[in-house]
């Protein structure tokens, strides 16, 4: 995409020098007596921000979440976000293209999948010395750069990652607990979306991809995210049209096309049913 930043690993902008495809910065010394303030970017690589003590607003995918202590910020390659970050926060940014950690363990691979789902965490200040302290030993690592350091910090990563979801579950309250299977298919019936969304808007085509009924999976839906199928849908549309109306200077007809609207107007009609605006005015109102 072209209009919005990207920003990569090697090559980041008013943020700290990173070399290779791994570091961990701390924000303290980073902010040095100034705010930390980002216009809309997006990044090549993994962007985990995590705050003992935080004030300030971050905006990921167009969603606002206020930054408060005990917080963590976790962002996958390719969304879009803006970020203002008061000085005096404290705490770590850890990055990494997703070319360092690669597990071979299919395990490892869910784990790191299940986090990277949510891109915001909030936690007490118990839970987060638990995943301060596992960062602390990556810091050194990745500072004294001993023999086989590099292993060691992938070591630590899928330690931190079992820890941040471990510590994400027990925030949870009874209620919100939901089981394995439901959030399995859950989270199978995203990944669709994800890849055939453009192509297949129907619910019963994930449905049947899934094995269930449609009935069955507005029912693990609505149970686990209080949404049916559809709105999950339409989520991932508007989000995949927002990131083009911002990044690209494609026509709305095109934009329409890659979205798999053959219709431009029933396309636009869309946009502003469930946003308020025309695909030209939510464009226009980010410049």
């Amino acid at each position: 995409m072209e209009t919005i930043p990207v920003r990569h690993l090697n090559a980041s902008v008013k943020e700290p020098p990173f070399s290779g495809s791994f570091d961990l910065v701390d924000m303290e010394a980073f902010l040095s007596g100034k705010d930390m303030v980002q216009e809309l970017h997006r990044h090549s690589f993994f962007y985990i921000l995590i705050l003992e003590k935080g004030e300030g607003a971050h905006r990921i995918d167009f969603v606002t979440y206020p930054i408060e202590d005990y917080s963590v910020f976790f962002m996958r390659p390719g969304q879009v976000h803006e970020l203002v970050l008061k000085n005096g926060s404290t705490g770590y940014l850890l990055k990494f293209s997703p070319g360092f950690y690669t597990p071979l363990a299919v395990s490892a691979k869910e784990v790191l999948r299940k986090v990277s789902r949510r891109n915001f965490y909030q936690f007490n200040a118990a839970q987060m010395n638990r995943i301060t302290f596992i960062l602390e030993n990556i810091y050194k690592e990745n500072k004294d750069q001993q023999e086989r350091h590099r292993e060691a910090i992938q070591s630590y990563l899928d330690i931190f990652f079992i820890s941040l979801l471990r510590e994400s579950d027990s925030a949870k309250s009874p209620g919100d607990n939901h089981d394995d299977y439901m959030q399995e298919r859950l989270e199978a019936f995203q990944e669709l979306i994800s890849l055939s969304a453009t192509q297949f808007k129907q619910v019963s085509y994930y449905a049947g991809k899934l094995n269930l009924t449609t009935y069955q999976l507005n029912a693990i839906t609505k149970k686990t995210l209080h949404k049916t199928c559809s709105e999950l849908i339409i989520d991932h549309l508007l989000l995949e049209a927002k990131r083009y109306l911002l990044a690209t200077a494609h026509q709305i007809n095109q934009i329409a096309s890659q979205l798999g609207y053959e219709d431009v107007s029933y396309f636009v009609r869309f946009f502003k049913k469930q946003t308020g605006y025309s695909p030209e005015a939510f464009r226009k109102s980010f410049k």
